[in-house]
């Protein structure tokens, strides 16, 4: 078997040499050199020298070699190689670094997930941002979880929106698990200001939510089991999943599924008809 470490640098070495030979002189901001120029993209002397780092020293990164290296120097490396973020992530993985966490996006969501979670109808769907701000809906989440435009942040929704607090018969499970679930999300941030305010903020208007917060308890994602208590289709009962998009890492994908063997699946294919959203404007009482 080989060694791992070995195969790692034989990549670095691998990755390095293809990249460098992709950014030409003139997008460098060297001259071109014209004709006499037999390598093609940057020499390793450029890179290094653009880099601000010894020449010796990236020739032996380039080598793979096992050499002492920085997330600075990564950095710069990864600038002049005109890397972009999933290829600084890699190079930082190849040198043997942790890599940076990805960096957080106001992008909208494409037409191509807005398209994925209308798709999943008549079954609830929504996208949540890295703070868990519902950044968009299906139709069926509003008539199954009572969610709205101005219901903005998922766990601010568990705690502080009575419409759906009262329709979930787990919601004290299940709150404890999010919570958790949100203190390990804020961790791989730490300093965020923005995750502390959500925090600061909820605590107080939420008793409920302080006193599971100050526990300290922390879950990875995963499927939670939910049972809504529908004012008009009647029980529902849902095994919610998280996704992750590759190519949106700011960005998860939560669906909603019907359990098997519950008549979840005909209730929600009734409530979304134009008689079951009837049902729904109809005043109580």
């Amino acid at each position: 078997m080989s060694d791992p470490d070995v195969q790692r640098r034989r990549d670095l070495r691998e990755f390095l040499m293809s990249r460098r030979a992709r950014v030409s002189p003139v997008e460098a901001g060297l001259p071109d050199g014209g004709a006499r120029r037999r390598t093609p993209g940057l020499r390793r002397e450029e890179v290094a020298v653009l880099a601000g780092v010894g020449v010796s020293w990236y020739q032996w990164l380039e080598q793979g070699r096992d050499i002492t290296v920085s997330p600075q120097v990564l950095d710069s490396v990864s600038r002049v190689l005109k890397l972009g973020e999933t290829e600084r992530r890699h190079l930082y993985v190849l040198a043997g670094l942790n890599p940076p966490l990805p960096t957080l996006r106001a992008a909208p969501v494409t037409d191509g997930l807005r398209r994925l979670i209308d798709a999943w109808m008549p079954f609830p769907a929504h996208i949540l941002d890295p703070y868990w701000n519902v950044i968009t809906f299906n139709e069926a989440a509003g008539l199954v979880f009572g969610y709205a435009d101005h219901h903005v942040n998922c766990l601010v929704n568990c705690f502080t929106n009575p419409i759906y607090s009262e329709r979930d018969t787990t919601w004290r499970v299940n709150a404890e698990h999010v919570v958790a679930q949100f203190r390990v999300a804020a961790s791989g941030r730490p300093g965020d200001p923005l995750f502390q305010a959500i925090v600061d903020e909820l605590a107080e208007v939420s008793p409920e939510f302080a006193e599971i917060w100050a526990r300290n308890d922390v879950k990875a994602g995963g499927m939670l089991y939910k049972q809504i208590a529908h004012p008009v289709a009647g029980l529902l009962n849902f095994e919610s999943t998280q996704l992750r998009v590759p190519e949106r890492p700011d960005l998860t994908i939560v669906l909603h599924n019907p359990e098997l063997d519950t008549d979840t699946a005909a209730k929600l294919e009734w409530l979304v008809t134009p008689e079951g959203r009837r049902g729904m404007m109809r005043p109580a009482g």
